[in-house]
């Protein structure tokens, strides 16, 4: 069994294609093909259930698919960690990313890493948390920027970036515009706009209104922030939303509603970044994570400045 074999056979499996996977590894179809038979035959079993339209893991190539991720990443860092005693700082990056991750900003983080790093190529995947999670875990990622991530989910090293309160979104018009507070008593009949289950905002919603002991039935869900606002502002539905969604461009016209706190406990939002449990970071992700931790100081800095301002401003000193 040879790591280029494992190789081809992660990128059939992720791309559930041989085509695509050839085309993704610039390698001929025909010995992407005869790669993965070679593997199948060394260990005696279909990795693969074929159809003309379809190619999906069997059993087997399910558990060859979890031990295959971590030796490639094992292998990958080693030969990391060979370049980082040369002085060198080389090979591949792999992030991933939730949306709306508060405390820092992934693109201006991965613009400075390629500003000092120009050697290393960086790959970005956005998925949902437990995705990411299983990323990590599988050293398909070497590190992820997560939220609300608990600590039964994972047992690795996580640090946080951002905490901040939930809050109602909705139009002007709204029974609710216009109040300072409400009620997760009150919540229950509205109808819902959110994020698919995956994603960290619709986690901490669901976490929330199961904490507080309310039901909802989210009507339209989305995959992005954008459609979720624009649907809030059409009149469609509320949101219960971290409280920096209020302060985008699109949300100007919204008006963010503060839930009170249920059972002493208020609703939050975590960011946090999610780091491997089983195995040290690679060079790479060593070098994102100090530029990490100057962005979040740096990140700090200005909500705390934003913060004061808003102080003296209800003073009326400003």
């Amino acid at each position: 069994m040879e790591l280029r074999q494992l190789e081809h056979f992660v990128a059939v499996a992720e791309e559930q294609h041989f085509t695509r996977a050839a085309e993704r590894l610039a390698v001929s179809q025909s010995g992407l093909s005869a790669s993965v038979r070679a593997l199948e035959q060394e260990l005696r079993t279909p990795l693969f259930s074929r159809t003309t339209r379809t190619v999906r893991l069997t059993e087997a190539g399910r558990a060859l698919l979890v031990e295959a991720e971590r030796t490639l990443a094992g292998a990958r860092a080693a030969r990391d960690a060979v370049d980082a005693v040369r002085g060198l700082l080389r090979g591949t990056l792999t992030v991933g990313v939730e949306q709306c991750v508060a405390g820092v900003s992934p693109a201006r983080l991965l613009a400075a890493f390629h500003r000092e790093h120009p050697q290393m190529e960086l790959r970005l995947r956005q998925e949902g948390t437990s995705s990411l999670l299983d990323g990590v875990s599988g050293g398909r990622l070497d590190l992820a920027f997560a939220a609300t991530v608990s600590p039964a989910e994972w047992r690795g090293e996580l640090m946080p970036l951002a905490r901040e309160e939930m809050v109602v979104l909705c139009a002007a018009g709204h029974r609710f515009a216009g109040r300072a507070r409400v009620g997760w008593e009150e919540l229950p009949g509205e109808s819902f706009i959110d994020f698919h289950p995956d994603w960290g905002p619709r986690r901490a919603a669901d976490e929330a209104f199961a904490a507080a002991g309310a039901r909802r039935t989210v009507g339209l869900e989305v995959n992005d922030v954008h459609s979720l606002l624009e649907l809030v502002q059409e009149g469609l539905g509320i949101a219960v939303v971290p409280h920096h969604f209020s302060r985008k461009p699109e949300a100007a016209r919204l008006t963010a509603v503060e839930v009170a706190p249920a059972g002493g406990r208020r609703a939050v939002y975590e960011s946090v970044v999610v780091l491997p449990a089983a195995r040290s970071l690679s060079p790479g992700a060593r070098a994102l994570m100090r530029l990490v931790r100057e962005d979040a100081v740096r990140e700090a800095g200005v909500r705390g400045a934003e913060v004061r301002g808003a102080e003296v401003r209800e003073a009326g000193v400003g």
